[in-house]
């Protein structure tokens, strides 16, 4: 009876033990599985925190990547603006002292033509120098027109240097420039207008389009002839469809 009573007692304890275990196994998992899923929430936040941040590098490398082709561009593009400015202004030099040179030669030539008159000389001595003076005069003048369109071509490029060191930040027109759209292509989005180097359009330019006295676009120059200019829309300005006939006016005019 004795041995009964310690075995059932014995299998209670057991039972005890038993249950007390469960309950602090059962609270272990409890608490393992509450910490697998903080850790779980941390591991899903760390890694969309991780390909964000991977996302906006990549993002900033190509934007990186932009600029410095842009700024690379840019130092080509003023790099040949320097060298263009420089050759216009050697040219200049070289025809001005050319001028100089044939005004002497003018003047020699009438101090000449004096003295021989003075002296009596034949009247085809007197027609063959005056063919001279004449002659002299002519390149005298041709240098002078030459010299004219040097100019022009060297304040045009100053203008593009002064841009592209950003000492302005748009191109200035003539303020009288006026002209009219002599094509358009509303596919890609140019015209042709018939104002140019001649009226003292330059390249990167910007003109506006109306019609009727209503703005309908903005243009910005991009090939530059003698008496007409090939420019592209804008981004953003294109208020209605460009036709033939529009006219344009510089939107930066010069003071």
């Amino acid at each position: 009876m004795l041995i009964r009573i310690s075995l059932i007692i014995a299998i209670i304890a057991g039972l005890a033990v038993g249950a007390l275990n469960f309950v602090k196994v059962k609270e272990k998992i409890t608490t393992l599985i509450t910490e697998r899923d903080d850790w779980k929430d941390k591991f899903t936040k760390t890694d969309a925190d991780l390909r964000k941040t991977k996302k906006d590098l990549e993002t900033t490398k190509a934007d990186l990547t932009k600029t410095k082709e842009e700024l690379t561009s840019a130092n080509d593009a003023r790099a040949k603006a320097e060298g263009e400015a420089a050759k216009a202004n050697q040219r200049a030099t070289q025809l001005t002292d050319e001028l100089n040179k044939t005004k002497t030669d003018l003047g020699d030539a009438q101090a000449m033509v004096a003295r021989f008159q003075a002296s009596g000389l034949s009247p085809e001595q007197v027609v063959s120098l005056a063919k001279d003076l004449k002659d002299t005069q002519s390149t005298l003048a041709g240098s002078q027109d030459e010299n004219k369109l040097l100019g022009k071509k060297i304040a045009s490029l100053q203008i593009k240097l002064d841009k592209y060191e950003g000492k302005i930040p748009v191109i200035p027109l003539p303020a009288n420039l006026k002209g009219k759209v002599i094509a358009s292509d509303p596919k890609w989005d140019f015209v042709v207008v018939d104002v140019g180097e001649n009226q003292g359009v330059l390249q990167d330019g910007e003109l506006l389009v109306s019609r009727n006295g209503q703005l309908v676009g903005k243009v910005i120059v991009r090939t530059v002839q003698k008496d007409r200019s090939i420019a592209n829309v804008m981004p953003g300005w294109k208020l209605g469809e460009l036709m033939e006939g529009d006219q344009v006016i510089p939107a930066h005019p010069a003071s």
